[in-house]
């Protein structure tokens, strides 16, 4: 019996090419326009047959993400 869950995120190369290449053009010198591309870019992931991942991992990346914009970076 399959998952009704898995079948949402099967491999699709054309969505996974839009989400990146919406996160190219929207990425800038901006953190917020940074963080939003890299968002884009983690969520494609979903649809990309070579990334094994899911919507939990990729909230814990984009809170990560938040997290360390919040704190100055990663240096700090």
């Amino acid at each position: 019996m399959t998952d009704p869950d898995d079948t949402e995120f099967e491999p699709d190369p054309e969505r996974v090419a839009a989400l990146r290449e919406t996160a190219d053009e929207i990425r800038g010198d901006s953190s917020e326009r940074k963080q939003l591309a890299n968002i884009l870019y983690r969520t494609s992931d979903l649809y990309d047959e070579h990334e094994d991942t899911s919507p939990e991992e990729i909230v814990r990346n984009v809170k990560f993400i938040l997290e360390v914009t919040e704190r100055g970076g990663l240096d700090r």
